[in-house]
């Protein structure tokens, strides 16, 4: 039965994505998978090292502090050790500044593949196929507060394509969009040296913490069978240890958790502006705690300019609340304006969902200096 089928996509995605609340699930996880393989390959941190295009998804105040223009692609099989060729994500964003807003617009489309599904009846008899599908359309806007902090905002379209029709008494045709926004703040020190190392904190340091996929819940089949949006905060430091003409070290640490309150007992979630507080107020300070995935990468760039990176990375999530725990790896290469990166999952349990991931991106930027 389609319904059926529905509920076997949802829960995969779910399980194998969220950052898991203790059965909390949302729609449309597919907004939270890391979009590009360098911050995947930092055991999918960015939210501190938001430096590049990617920042529209990572932290959008990482605008603020850049320059010039970029254009950036990146495609990943999805969950390959399910073995469906024809589930996939794609990734495309653009940056550009603007002197008369003094900071800088970007837009990104993502772009999930579900693969195809047979339709039928209550049993077994196939009556038809049908494509699903999911995407996001996101315009965002950064600038600069002061000279140390940033800011940024995006505002996002998403339509969901479960199915195409209904199934019995369901009046949902499968299908559902909704909107949601981020804000993000990023904060970059002004000149201070540390003694007797000659590190300079503004070069050095940066803290950022971004709120994302902020908007109302979503339904397929009626408001009362809503679900809510996967609303998230992330915060984290990035610390560049070393930067001298040809080598350059930076470690990252970031933290995560999932802003979603869902009464399982009625089945029905706190609407946004709701979870922002009733998401901390169940459990114990363990419980809370334990809600929190940390992410861990390192980047090493050689080169003048830079030329050839690589990345690694531990992404950890306590056993109790989704028990994801993985390796994860990268290089890039970087010539003229164009630019190549990868990244790599590597976990220790066999057949995994997300072991043996690759992502792919693309770079090109110009007008940086």
């Amino acid at each position: 039965m389609q319904k059926i089928l529905l509920i076997v996509i949802i829960t995969i995605l779910c399980l194998s994505v969220l950052p898991a609340q203790e059965l909390q699930t949302t729609a449309v996880p597919f907004l939270l998978i890391a979009p590009n393989s360098r911050a995947s390959a930092m055991g999918e941190s960015g939210v501190a090292t938001a430096d590049d295009a990617w920042a529209i998804f990572w932290n959008p105040a990482g605008y603020a502090f850049q320059k010039g223009s970029e254009i950036s692609m990146s495609h990943a099989n999805w969950l390959p050790a399910l073995g469906l060729s024809d589930l996939w994500i794609a990734h495309l964003v653009y940056k550009q500044p603007v002197e008369e807003l003094d900071g800088i617009v970007a837009a990104s489309v993502t772009y999930e593949n579900l693969g195809e599904f047979q339709r039928t009846l209550n049993d077994p008899t196939p009556i038809g196929t049908f494509k699903g599908y999911e995407a996001a359309l996101t315009l965002g806007y950064s600038t600069k507060l002061s000279k140390t902090v940033g800011i940024g905002v995006n505002t996002r379209i998403i339509y969901s394509h479960l199915a195409d029709k209904g199934t019995g008494e369901e009046a949902g045709r499968g299908t559902a969009t909704g909107f949601s926004f981020d804000v993000g703040l990023l904060y970059k020190p002004e000149h201070v040296l540390i003694p007797f190392t000659g590190i300079d904190l503004q070069n050095a340091l940066s803290i950022g913490v971004n709120i994302s996929n902020i908007g109302p819940n979503i339904y397929y089949v009626d408001k009362e069978q809503a679900d809510p949006l996967p609303q998230n905060l992330r915060f984290g430091v990035a610390f560049n240890i070393l930067n001298d003409e040809y080598n350059s070290l930076t470690t990252s640490l970031e933290f995560n958790r999932l802003l979603v309150n869902r009464d399982t007992s009625a089945k029905k979630a706190d609407e946004f502006y709701k979870a922002f507080y009733t998401t901390w107020t169940g459990g114990s300070l363990a419980q809370q705690l334990r809600r929190f995935t940390t992410a861990v990468g390192i980047e090493y760039w050689y080169g003048s300019p830079k030329l050839i990176a690589l990345r690694a990375g531990y992404f950890y999530e306590d056993p109790r609340a989704g028990n994801r725990k993985f390796m994860t790896f990268g290089a890039g290469i970087r010539y003229d304006i164009y630019g190549f990166d990868f990244s790599y999952i590597s976990t220790a349990e066999e057949q995994h969902p997300l072991g043996e991931t690759l992502r792919f991106t693309l770079s090109i930027g110009w007008g940086g200096e």
